[in-house]
């Protein structure tokens, strides 16, 4: 028996699918709408606000803007004030500054957040990385990166210091610096010198005229102190055209705190140590019109044996001789602590040197049990004799290494 298809039923499952797909355009229609944002034509939205899908698509895009100074590729760059990284409309959040060799260059960035700029200068003919990233008032980040060339200088300076890096030094020792050029930026070079100890004291500088500049605490060094100088001068302009080209550390130790006494009137030396006398030691010192300086100066170079002649200090054919042994220096000017084999009975008695202070010796400074060979033997680089009660003024400060003869508030100031 054949069964025929009802029609009806064919009509009404047309229809379904037709009402189906009606359904189907309307749906796609209405996310049409939804994606696009409505108009007043088609009653979906006003036509002012755009609609979340917008915000969305903009939501990857930050309003900061960073800029970096020098622009990126730029060469001979000024190694002080050309390098500033800024941020409009934003807040700086990262700014990483390297040179060629990963070193970061420390720097800040303002309480606003609207400028980085680097806590030191740079080092010259170098090649710098700059990373920064800001944030916008919606925390979306923007980064810009950069690279340049500092300049080459034509024209250089360094510092020869003592004492040498390594060395154990007596209590007195200032760390002192000497500029192979005059420095006009005095403030610049002293910036890039940075001292730290261990443990911690107050150490502050001193300039000598405009070539040197001598590092010292308050009082003597404690026994012991360890300390370090960090010399950054490479890049430092220390007067116009004329630019730094040392980067160097130096560390030495405080030894054992020896303190040497000399009375001109008594003839005698005390030597202390640790504040106790350990040996007195009868002396010679300046004769009158020659008397010694007064004050505390401190021992900068020691001589096994050398060569003391009156032509070099001003005193033209008064003496020259070859052989002095023993010889330790107090000043620039020619001021020793040395070894004398040529005094007779002044040691204890009368005074009879050209403002030196003599302990008795013997020719060539063989025998180890003298006064003199005791005393060079037991002293360092560092140590401090004070001479009091000559007639001769206070030594300057600036003769030889000699700071302490000047105030604390001096000092700093």
């Amino acid at each position: 028996m054949n069964v025929r298809p009802i029609r009806g039923a064919s009509v009404d499952a047309r229809g379904r699918r037709r009402r189906l797909t009606a359904v189907a355009v309307g749906a796609l229609l209405l996310a049409a709408t939804a994606c696009g944002g409505g108009d007043s034509d088609s009653g979906s939205g006003d036509g002012k606000s755009p609609g979340k899908g917008s915000t969305a698509a903009q939501s990857g895009q930050s309003d900061a803007v960073v800029t970096i100074a020098p622009k990126n590729g730029a060469a001979s760059v000024d190694t002080s004030g050309a390098l500033k990284v800024t941020a409009a409309k934003g807040r700086l959040t990262e700014v990483v500054v390297k040179d060629d060799k990963g070193t970061r260059i420390d720097g800040a960035i303002s309480a606003d957040g609207s400028g980085w700029t680097p806590a030191t200068h740079l080092a010259a003919s170098t090649k710098y990385q700059v990373h920064a990233v800001a944030k916008d008032a919606e925390g979306r980040t923007a980064a810009e990166d950069a690279s340049f060339t500092t300049l080459t200088p034509q024209n250089t300076f360094v510092g020869t210091f003592t004492p040498e890096d390594g060395s154990t030094v007596g209590v007195g020792m200032p760390f002192s610096v000497r500029f192979t050029r005059g420095i006009t930026h005095p403030e610049d070079v002293e910036k890039a010198i940075k001292v730290t100890t261990e443990p911690a004291v107050d150490v502050e500088g001193h300039w000598f005229g405009n070539d040197r500049l001598d590092f010292r605490p308050e009082k003597y060094w404690q026994e012991g102190t360890k300390v370090t100088v960090r010399l950054n001068l490479d890049g430092v302009e220390g007067r116009p055209g004329v630019y730094g080209k040392q980067a160097k550390t130096v560390s030495f130790t405080i030894g054992r705190n020896q303190v040497s006494v000399v009375d001109a009137k008594t003839h005698k030396m005390q030597v202390t140590q640790d504040g106790k006398v350990v040996k007195t030691i009868p002396v010679t010192t300046g004769k009158p019109g020659y008397a010694t300086w007064n004050g505390e100066m401190v021992i900068s170079q020691k001589f096994t044996v050398t060569r003391m002649n009156g032509d070099t200090v001003g005193y033209d054919g008064e003496y020259d001789i070859k052989d002095v042994p023993h010889a330790m220096r107090l000043t620039d000017s020619g001021t020793f602590v040395h070894g004398n084999y040529w005094g007779g009975d002044a040691f204890g008695n009368y005074n009879a040197s050209h403002g030196c202070i003599g302990l008795r010796d013997v020719r060539g400074g063989y025998d180890g049990g003298v006064p003199a060979a005791w005393f060079f033997d037991h002293s360092m680089i560092g140590d401090v004799v004070v001479v009091k009660n000559s007639t001769d003024p206070v030594v300057d400060p600036s003769n030889g290494l000699n700071g302490w003869n000047m105030s604390w508030e001096k000092w700093k100031a």
